[in-house]
């Protein structure tokens, strides 16, 4: 019998890799390149065309977060109630059209605007994501899954950057500058492909067709038991309740400090990387042209892809602990700052690098975490808020950066500021290790004496 369900395990985990992780995590590319797109855009014309200064650029870059903050929790209890497959492809053809204006963007107060709506467009679709496969897989296989679907993340900028190049050395096609080529050429994949997820994604593995019976069996009975298992020793409660209890959990608000850290890393690098790789020629007297910049822009993510993927399967086979999230965000702090004070362009893209490593390797190790005590509508709710706390790290990134590159010429202070934000993250993350441990052993203590009576 237990071979038996070890087999069903096995299959059900496969097909969910398989079957739905690589499109979801299509998506996830698509989203984040959509994003990002303007820090391809800005040194390759866009901040000359629109005279943007740095601290402009960084406010459109960060802008983006601000409707996305707004709209980030009720988007998730949105997704929460009317199902992940209507939800998430009602927001991908809707920033796939917002995405597509950016062709005609012809001043900076257009430009923030539709960066605003890009945000707002966008608003629950990565919580969305996160908590849709959560409800896919036992929680012993989810840093796996999550690993799967991050990895959309990194490789974006691996394959995005070099197709951003080549679009936008597409100058002149229909009388367009490259960069708006580039913006209608990464927007048009969301559109195409926000109408399949409607017909390719099913809510639950209850609606999955290409599941066996066997195997849909057992894996609804697992999430089944899972769910009943997180809500032991509790009175039900009803929706609106458990969310708003998962808003008032401090270890919510704690996780939120350390996911705020490690985003505020992941666009600081992510929106000004192209800018800094396009200052070598004056740093450094080295000449590159656009797409050679999209390559040397795409070097840090490869490795960070195989970092993630390696560091995710040692999480999963060892148990996520503290340190899995914790030791990269160290790394990445004190990686970050030292990177601008290299000699040569290959030494600084080995610095950034490290950090890019650092911080691929921590973000789905510490998705995992969350899952561990929350479920239901409190999952939905504290995720969101996770990743809202999270987020405003993404407006605050790049406009602090910008505006302190514009206030002292370089960006080697503002880069200071992501270490500092990153180690601020590890300790945390370390502290919550250390009180959960405690917690462990408190509990078996208490078992014990109950034994013992």
């Amino acid at each position: 019998m237990e071979t038996k369900v070890s087999a069903v395990e096995k299959s059900a985990i496969r097909k969910v890799a398989f079957r739905l992780v690589p499109f979801v995590a299509l998506m996830f590319f698509i989203n984040f390149l959509d994003r990002t797109a303007i820090s391809f855009a800005g040194p390759n014309g866009m901040s000359k065309d629109l005279g943007l200064t740095a601290a402009q650029f960084g406010f459109a870059a960060g802008v983006f977060f601000i409707g996305y903050v707004l709209l980030e929790i009720p988007s998730n209890l949105a997704l929460h109630k009317y199902g992940a497959r209507r939800w998430l492809a009602r927001i991908m053809v809707t920033w796939g059209i917002v995405a597509l204006l950016f062709t005609w963007v012809s001043n900076v107060e257009g430009l923030y605007v539709l960066r605003f709506l890009l945000g707002v467009a966008e608003a629950g679709f990565f919580p969305g994501a996160i908590l849709y496969l959560s409800m896919w897989v036992p929680a012993r296989h989810r840093s796996h899954i999550l690993a799967l679907f991050y990895l959309a993340q990194p490789l974006t900028i691996v394959i995005g950057a070099p197709v951003a190049a080549l679009l936008i050395e597409a100058h002149g096609t229909f009388g367009l500058e490259g960069w708006r080529v580039m913006f209608a050429g990464v927007a048009l994949p969301a559109i195409v492909v926000g109408v399949i997820a409607w017909f390719y994604l099913a809510d639950s593995p209850a609606d999955a067709k290409w599941l066996t019976p066997a195997e849909r069996n057992w894996l609804t009975a697992e999430l089944t038991a899972e769910h009943k298992e997180k809500q032991a020793g509790h009175a039900a409660a009803h929706s609106v309740t458990a969310a708003a209890a998962a808003l008032k959990n401090s270890r919510v608000w704690l996780l939120s400090v350390v996911y705020f850290g490690l985003i505020y890393g992941l666009y600081a690098l992510a929106f000004f990387l192209p800018t800094i790789i396009g200052g070598f020629e004056g740093q450094f007297g080295t000449k590159f042209n656009v797409f050679q910049k999209g390559l040397i822009t795409a070097i840090p993510y490869l490795p960070a892809a195989i970092a993630l993927f390696l560091w995710s399967r040692d999480a999963t086979a060892r148990g996520v602990r503290s340190w899995h999230v914790g030791a990269p965000a160290l790394l990445g702090a004190l990686s970050i700052p030292l990177a601008l004070y290299m000699n040569s362009p290959a030494a600084t893209v080995a610095a950034i690098t490290v950090t890019a490593c650092s911080i691929f390797s921590a973000l789905p190790t510490f998705w995992s975490i969350p899952s561990r005590f929350l479920s239901g509508a409190a999952a939905a709710a504290g995720i969101a808020l996770i990743n809202t706390i999270g987020n405003a790290a993404g407006f605050i990134a790049p406009f602090v950066t910008g505006a302190i590159k514009d206030a002292t010429g370089s960006y080697q202070m503002p880069m200071f500021v992501v270490g500092a934000l990153m180690l601020v993250s590890s300790v945390v993350i370390f502290a919550i290790g250390a009180g959960a441990r405690q917690e462990n052993e408190l509990a078996q203590q208490m078992r014990g004496k109950v034994i013992a009576e």
